[in-house]
């Protein structure tokens, strides 16, 4: 298959009886996303007071989740509403980049949140300068840039595989979808290899971030004062990070052990979940959990019915 060619998705085949419905739930739910992360994202971007480096960072987490639902919602909302469900080539490598590098990319905020709130607990008198203006942008570069270039290079080498198929039975294109899809399973060992090295660097950010809260949990444990730092500051991560982890965990086993005898609307929901249900909650758990971001916007709203 050349790169001219078109992937037709036959994930949304069995819609068509009730794909209004679906289209009309579907951009509520983006609508609210884009309303619920720009809202937090203004915040924090308006408010001097918050230019904090863990507002920074929970700025950044937003922004990402609009980077990784924009990657998945204009497309799904066109196809609802077409006959046709198809992807060009180049299009799909592009959409595959955008999902994975918004979960890299999540994963590796998260881990400069726990070092954040290590340094701010556990090391309080060493914060300004552990985290200063030049180290929060490389921390926020990291974050951005690093998954983005490994992802990049696993595109890349999908993209040099001949295809054989252009048929993915998803509503949109993942990366190992592609690369199953080689006519000579041979060619897919750098492939296979890049993957693994992707998967390794990223259970480390895991493993990381696990290191971070195991030793903040040992601070706070004789400490009232680090102990209410915790709650208000490491909760909403930690809630994040499961959020996140169980969504793209539940993708993952469903992928390896579940039944195809589910209704294409449950695998659909399940696909993509990751997209969901982290873009909806994150700004909704630190919006509502950090008093300072709380504070801020209630006074903008009271402001706003005042005038």
């Amino acid at each position: 298959m050349d790169n001219s060619s078109m992937f037709f998705l036959s994930g949304l085949s069995e819609t068509r009886n009730y794909r209004f419905t679906i289209f009309s739930l579907t951009l509520l739910c983006y609508c609210f996303i884009w309303l619920v992360n720009g809202v937090l994202i203004m915040t924090i971007i308006i408010d001097k007071n918050l230019h904090e480096p863990m507002y920074i960072f929970v700025c950044v987490f937003c922004i990402n989740g609009l980077w990784g639902s924009s990657g998945l919602y204009p497309k799904l909302l066109w196809d609802l509403l077409s006959p046709v469900h198809v992807i060009s080539y180049y299009g799909c490598l592009i959409q595959a980049l955008v999902m994975y590098t918004f979960a890299c990319s999540d994963l590796s905020i998260l881990a400069v949140m726990a070092y954040d709130r290590y340094v701010a607990i556990c090391r309080p008198l060493e914060y300004h300068s552990l985290m200063s203006k030049q180290r929060l942008v490389k921390f926020v570069c990291f974050s951005v840039i690093t998954p983005f270039a490994i992802i990049s290079t696993n595109i890349y080498l999908s993209s040099r595989l001949k295809l054989c198929s252009r048929h993915i039975a998803r509503i949109f294109c993942v990366n190992w979808v592609i690369v199953s899809l080689a006519c000579f399973p041979a060619e897919t060992i750098l492939n296979n290899i890049v993957a693994y090295i992707t998967i390794i660097i990223y259970v480390l950010h895991g493993v990381f971030i696990a290191w971070s809260y195991i030793y903040l949990i040992k601070t706070c444990v004789n400490s009232l004062d680090n102990r209410a730092k915790f709650m208000q500051t490491c909760v909403p991560h930690l809630t994040s990070l499961l959020t996140f982890l169980l969504t793209v965990l539940f993708d993952i086993m469903y992928i390896r052990y579940g039944s195809k005898d589910l209704s294409q609307t449950i695998q659909n929901f399940i696909a993509i979940e990751f997209l969901v249900i982290p873009p909806l909650m994150n700004p909704l758990i630190y919006g509502f959990k950090l008093k300072k971001i709380k504070s801020r916007i209630l006074g903008y709203i009271i402001v706003k019915f005042k005038s």
